[in-house]
């Protein structure tokens, strides 16, 4: 089973030539449906212009993504299996195909995770002081990978890797830790459970969450995590710890002051590179002998 492509093929990589003029394409960040038959108000883009043909720039309207981020989508049909059944005069419906099936499931786990977080974060959450204000529940990214879900949960106190496994996997008891092992390095996920999600695995990104300053930059940082822990240039063998923390308290700083008023600096300048984030705070676990 293969790890899903960094760029999100189902794009296509903008080969206009592999993308039909009528396909509807989905946002694997946040799940927002570009119909080439509605266009894009939000970027003034007419009714029965395709996805091949939105301007370079034109982004995600609801979370900002790019258009690599998009996936195509299979149109419904109502395709009948021809067996047994149909010749008594009934007729069965294709089962869904598999990866449909997952992609379905990370839509529904990315419902259900915001759900669960948001109630927390407004009753047993709402008074602790390490929240960071600006900052939402947000699922983000979730998708398949391999028989499992992958995506990142960021919330006001944390932001962290999740895995969620398939239902007929024999879970963990909530604690327990495992080191899971990516193209960049071995991390180590912890066991959890709650009743609107089942279980689930962990591995913690930032906590507290008060480096990332706004929603956006959060977003940016969890979307390059999914990259780069596929990329094998960012594997570090056992736990460097003093030299990546003296690494990335370097580069914090150097952000900080990028961030200063009057310096024609963003917010986004301060995000920090992929390999900061793999290496300071996604640092692979020590693997024991």
């Amino acid at each position: 089973m293969s790890a899903p492509h960094p760029s999100f093929e189902g794009s296509f990589l903008g080969d206009a030539a592999r993308i039909a003029d009528t396909t509807r394409l989905e946002c694997k960040i946040c799940w927002y449906v570009y119909d080439p038959g509605k266009g894009c108000e939000a970027w003034q883009i007419p009714p029965g212009t395709p996805f091949s043909q939105l301007p370079s720039h034109w982004r995600c309207p609801n979370c900002d993504a790019e258009k690599t981020g998009f996936m195509a989508l299979a149109e419904p049909s109502a395709q009948v299996v021809p067996d047994c059944t149909e010749r008594a005069g009934a007729s069965t419906i294709a089962p869904e195909p598999a990866d449909q099936a997952l992609r379905n499931r990370a839509r529904t786990l990315t419902r259900a995770f915001e759900a669960a977080f948001k109630e927390l974060h407004a009753g047993k959450m709402r008074e602790v002081p390490l929240l960071n204000k600006a900052l939402y529940v947000q699922a983000i990214g979730f998708q398949p990978y391999e028989s499992k879900i992958l995506g990142v949960l960021l919330t006001p106190w944390f932001m962290n890797l999740v895995i969620i496994p398939d239902a007929s996997f024999d879970a963990a008891k909530p604690g327990t830790k495992e080191l899971i092992n990516f193209p960049s390095g071995n991390y180590e996920f912890i066991w959890a459970a709650r009743p609107e999600t089942g279980p689930y695995m962990a591995c913690s990104l930032f906590s507290p969450v008060h480096e990332l300053t706004n929603q956006l930059m959060a977003v940016e940082v969890a979307q390059a995590v999914l990259i780069a822990i596929f990329d094998p240039e960012n594997r570090v063998e056992g736990a460097k710890t003093a030299e990546i923390r003296a690494a990335r308290d370097q580069e914090i700083a150097a952000s900080n002051a990028a961030e200063a008023p009057g310096d024609g600096h963003s917010a986004l300048d301060a995000i920090p590179s992929r390999r900061a984030i793999l290496t300071g705070r996604l640092e692979p676990a020590e693997l024991k002998p």
